[in-house]
């Protein structure tokens, strides 16, 4: 149940992330009053996660709420804001929340204005946008960014605590950094993971994943737990003859994947070395090793 009074919440709009934050407020004892959504994929996941919830347009969601989550994409954000003042749908006392990663507190500085509340909220998980995301935001992260008002920090973390995740301080101007290492760290290990089972498949292994997860889970496991002395395999090794033959195999089987090796190859190397894993002159051997070929 919620800790504060009870809240009228509007949703914009009920994408994977809108949809499930309503229903972890719901279930924080709050009312989502009114959700907007257009596509079908939004207007299921309404009917799925806020069922008998009205479906208005985003002022008349803005205009019934005390709270408003606007959850919508980055380059969206901006916009939206403006189109909320314009249409008088903001009022002084309500509390404005955003889920964008890669904005803080100052995109809504528009309806700051007018005395509206404003805090950015970023749970730090991906969303597939059904039921189980809303236990899972037990386990999460959300970074807060609000102005710098004591009181509003302390409400966004009353929200973050309230949706079951737990509240992490980001200040604005940290925002971005802090998207691009969640990015950096999550998209791109889809992209490399996907990457080593291709090369898996290509290699006649017909069950790529069995083969992969135990071993990613060790490293995923040992990069939490002991960061770059967990590092392994032949780069840290300074292991010339096998990185090689990698680039070989790589350059007949998968020349769209050589460039990506080598640059992950060199960022292993740089911190191998800085860890102590691999004395000087073995760390520039590999860079050696690594620039011929790019040659």
């Amino acid at each position: 149940m919620s800790a504060g009074p009870r809240l009228r919440v509007g949703v914009v709009s009920a994408g994977r992330v809108g949809a499930v934050l309503g229903a972890a407020l719901t279930r924080a004892g709050h009312e989502v009053v009114a959700v907007s959504a257009v596509s079908d994929a939004s207007l299921r996941r309404a009917e799925e996660l806020l069922p008998g919830v009205p479906v208005r347009p985003p002022d008349e969601v803005a205009d019934a709420a005390d709270l408003i989550v606007l959850a919508v994409p980055d380059d969206v954000l901006p916009g939206l804001v403006r189109g909320l003042v314009a249409t008088n749908s903001l009022r002084s006392g309500q509390i404005l929340v955003h889920t964008c990663g890669a904005h803080g507190a100052a995109v809504l500085e528009p309806a700051a204005e007018l005395g509206v509340l404003t805090l950015a909220l970023h749970p730090a998980m991906t969303f597939t946008g059904r039921a189980e995301d809303v236990e899972r935001l037990a386990t999460a992260c959300v970074a807060v960014t609000a102005p710098e008002d004591e009181a509003a920090w302390n409400v966004g973390e009353v929200l973050a605590l309230e949706l079951g995740g737990e509240p992490v301080r980001v200040l604005e101007r940290s925002r971005r950094l802090y998207h691009a290492a969640l990015s950096h760290g999550a998209n791109h290990l889809i992209t490399l993971v996907d990457e080593a089972a291709d090369l898996l498949r290509q290699a006649g292994i017909e069950i790529p994943d069995r083969v992969l997860a135990p071993v990613l889970s060790a490293s995923l496991d040992n990069a939490l737990r002991f960061g770059d002395r967990g590092l392994t395999g032949p780069v840290s090794r300074g292991d010339l003859s096998t990185i090689r033959a990698h680039l070989g195999s790589l350059r007949a089987t998968a020349p769209e994947m050589v460039a990506g090796y080598v640059a992950m190859a060199k960022r292993t190397a740089d911190r191998a070395e800085k860890a102590g894993l691999l004395d000087a002159r073995t760390a520039t051997e590999v860079h050696e090793a690594l620039d011929e070929e790019q040659r």
